[in-house]
């Protein structure tokens, strides 16, 4: 017979006790800021001293914060809805929280990928904006960053919240490939896929390893910035309820 008494627990039954990831999380955090700021610093000093581009000059340097702002903005939908499932699935008691707390960080990503996007366009192609499918499939992916806030906060009972916000982030998860192979499938005044290809990267290693490093930066940041708001919200929920405890307290 298994005693089940001796078993250990799984990393993943590990992380759904809130304290033990308010404890594994803290020391993390700083490493995660070190990476981050090492890699930002390495990548971003590599690519805005790199030669400028033979067709786009100097312009192209925008790049290496542009490209890195896009590919999070759905990388971080992307983990959204993963956590999602966990809502669902397997009602993991942080899942919602890691959804709440990534939303906001996506929308900044989204809004600072737009607005590079633009300034790189205006010198480009003449204008700052056209409804064309990559610019208007992002600017959705605005809009859903937008309203899945605004959703976790209007709805005060925690468990349909959850709910919701996990049932549109499935359903949003749909616009990430239509974002990703937009500039196969239409016409559009975006250049196509330069990196992910399945001939490989068709970019000089002088602009493609800033670029990845820089990408590689961001998504580090990311994910240091998703925990520390993660340990906000873990507490801010136990500060709710030891108050509504002693709401109750004082009532009876």
């Amino acid at each position: 017979m298994t005693d089940l008494s001796a078993a250990k627990p799984s990393r993943f039954a590990i992380l759904a006790n809130p304290t033990r990831f308010l404890d594994l999380s803290g020391r993390l955090q700083p490493w995660l800021y070190a990476a981050a700021l090492s890699a930002l610093v390495v990548g971003l000093t590599l690519g805005f001293t790199a030669p400028p581009d033979y067709q786009q000059g100097a312009t192209v340097q925008i790049m290496f914060i542009h490209v890195p702002f896009a590919w999070l903005s759905m990388m971080v939908w992307t983990v959204m809805s993963l956590s999602a499932l966990g809502t669902l699935v397997w009602r993991h008691p942080l899942a919602d929280v890691a959804v709440k707390a990534a939303a906001p960080i996506g929308a900044v990503f989204t809004a600072l990928a737009l607005i590079t996007g633009s300034i790189w366009g205006r010198p480009m192609w003449g204008t700052w904006w056209v409804w064309d499918a990559r610019l208007t499939s992002v600017f959705v992916l605005f809009l859903m960053y937008l309203g899945l806030i605004a959703l976790t906060r209007a709805l005060d009972d925690p468990g349909k919240s959850a709910r919701a916000a996990a049932i549109l982030v499935l359903v949003g998860f749909v616009n990430i490939p239509i974002i990703k192979f937009s500039v196969d499938w239409w016409n559009t005044l975006h250049q196509s896929a330069s990196v992910i290809r399945a001939d490989g990267p068709a970019m000089p290693a002088v602009f493609l390893t800033p670029l990845l490093v820089s990408a590689l930066g961001f998504t580090l940041l990311f994910f240091a910035l998703h925990l520390t708001a993660m340990r906000s919200e873990v507490l801010r929920r136990r500060v709710a309820a030891l108050s509504r405890l002693a709401a109750r307290r004082a009532d009876g």
